[in-house]
């Protein structure tokens, strides 16, 4: 019971992205394809927590894991990108789904590396207890 704590932070930012994507922003900022960046950078986040959660939770190989978090991820995206679809400001876009499964792979990948450093190794032993 104790292994779904270590979800608790990939849901509080899915909610957060969640609740931002129901707003529409105007910004003038001049720069192209600023809602892409800003995509990819709430999906980094949100790929590299659920990492942490499939990780430090699930008893199966590191390519077994990759693909949990690859999959949930992705769904978790076309579940944002359907909803908007809904909303009479926003809208599906193609392209936003493309941008959050590039940061959900980037954040998978950031996670991989920092876990294989010595720090990375520290901490993740130390979290893993707490499910224990």
């Amino acid at each position: 019971m104790k292994k779904i704590l270590f979800f608790v932070p990939a849901i509080l930012c899915y909610l957060l992205i969640f609740i931002l994507s129901s707003i529409r922003f105007q910004v003038e900022a001049g720069i192209p394809s600023l809602d892409k960046g800003v995509h990819l950078v709430e999906f980094i986040l949100l790929g590299f927590l659920l990492s942490l959660g499939y990780f430090l939770s699930l008893d199966a190989s590191p390519r077994n894991k990759s693909a949990w978090v690859m999959i949930s991820g992705i769904l978790l995206g076309g579940m944002i990108e359907i909803y908007q679809y809904f909303l009479p400001t926003r809208s599906f876009e193609i392209l936003d789904l493309v941008a959050d499964s590039l940061g959900i792979l980037i954040g998978l990948f950031l996670f991989l590396h920092l876990s294989r450093t010595k720090r990375g190794r520290i901490f993740t032993e130390r979290l893993s207890r707490i499910g224990e």
